[in-house]
């Protein structure tokens, strides 16, 4: 095993750093068993069996459909919840996603893929291990005040897996007073940890705009409605949302990423139809609100002016990731700990990428980190020779645990 390239100080490091071979060859595991949101059956089994091993106070499975919670009690408060004076529960959330991608995987390592057509592009199998480190430190030296919820979530990609537990009593059953996620970043090199006070990705959101025209032969296109040429001039002033209708200084994309219309083998056929489909992405709620009417106003305005008809099915799919705050903040101070200032990131860039952890951070304060992956070789979330950087499970693992701890700090010795 190699020795990480970067030094980390504190106690949490120094105890999960000797756990390194373990958690490498737990992440590995999975990482040969990917499954896709809500069948995560055999990951669940794996963690729910970690954590009983670890010996955490209680294991939940089953929330959110394959979600696994596990429950660890400081040592102050063995076996119970505690309150401060104004009732809020002395608890954190802590959270990992557990789920893989539908692509085929072109490594050739022994801990490869043995799925056909899926695989962790996207290093959940890393953030599980991660996490499961965290709860081995914790549930041995429960160096904190308070009860740490260690939520392993289902269905991050593409199904929303985060507000399937939160619809499922999440955080009723486990009244957290804030929760904390973390993602590899193949753009930061290992060892460095980056946060912002607010947002941090965008929101996602699917449009599909369904174009009717009147189908014709393509040697008499006077006598029909070409959607086709109806599509073409909406791909190009959809764009003018951007730059004439947003403000400068407000951030948003729009993408018509797909174009459905006619059969390739009718070379002379004016098809009747038209489909269009891409992504909207927004931080800000107002301006996500205006790039949605704008689009049903200039698709409908664009089709109409060629006889034609449009229409826009807008769908929110998650909602923009943002940090609070004081969450943020406090984040950074404890990446700072482990660390050191030259290596922690506190305007880390938004991402015009989405997550569903966003639906935590609706109901719950709290921050979302990237810890460094490196991107050397083919580390690049989503490539199919993706490969999670064992290097940082420790960092990544104390990183969770030393939120834990420093939040609740124990007065006892």
């Amino acid at each position: 095993m190699l020795a990480p390239r970067y030094r980390v100080n504190g106690r949490a490091f120094a105890r999960i750093a000797e756990l390194h071979p373990e958690l490498t060859a737990f992440r590995r595991d999975l990482h040969a068993h990917p499954e896709l949101g809500f069948e995560e059956v055999y990951t669940a089994a794996r963690v729910a069996g970690a954590l009983k091993a670890s010996g955490v106070d209680e294991v939940h499975t089953g929330i959110g459909k394959t979600g696994v919670v596990g429950v660890i009690h400081g040592r102050d408060n063995r076996g119970t919840w505690i309150r401060d004076a104004t009732g809020q529960t002395q608890a954190i959330g802590l959270r990992a996603d557990m789920d893989a991608l539908p692509m085929t995987e072109h490594n050739d390592f022994a801990w490869k893929s043995g799925k056909a057509g899926l695989m962790h592009g996207c290093g959940h199998d890393g953030h599980t291990a991660m996490l499961i480190g965290a709860a081995r430190y914790l549930a041995e030296t429960r160096h904190f005040a308070g009860t740490a919820v260690l939520i392993f979530q289902p269905g991050e990609e593409g199904y929303a897996g985060a507000r399937e537990m939160i619809r499922d009593g999440l955080f009723e059953r486990f009244p957290v007073g804030a929760v904390y996620g973390m993602h590899n970043w193949p753009a930061m090199r290992p060892g460095e940890i980056g946060v912002n006070p607010g947002p941090m990705m965008a929101a996602a959101d699917r449009v599909t705009i369904e174009i009717t025209g009147r189908g014709g032969h393509g040697a008499h296109a006077y006598m029909a409605v070409d959607p086709v040429l109806v599509a073409a001039h909406i791909i190009t002033a959809v764009q003018s949302i951007v730059s004439r209708n947003v403000k400068p200084l407000d951030s948003a994309v729009i993408s018509l990423c797909a174009v459905q219309a006619g059969d390739p083998g009718a070379f002379s056929v004016i098809p009747g139809s038209a489909t269009l489909t891409g992504t909207v992405r927004t931080f800000n709620p107002v301006v996500q609100d205006l790039v949605e009417q704008r689009l049903h106003d200039l698709c409908s305005a664009v089709a109409l002016g060629f006889g034609a008809s449009a229409t826009v099915q807008y769908e929110r799919i998650y909602p923009a990731t943002v940090n609070s705050d004081a969450e943020a903040v406090f984040a950074a101070d404890v990446a700072q700990s482990l660390v050191g200032e030259g290596h922690v990131v506190r305007d880390m860039e938004p991402s015009m990428g989405s997550e569903d952890f966003s639906f935590m951070l609706q109901v719950k304060p709290g921050a979302y980190l990237r810890i460094g992956q490196g991107g050397e070789g083919n580390c690049f979330l989503h490539n199919s020779r993706y490969d999670f950087n064992d290097e940082i499970l420790p960092l990544g693992a104390a990183l969770h645990a030393s939120l834990v701890e420093q939040a609740l700090p124990t007065t006892s010795n």
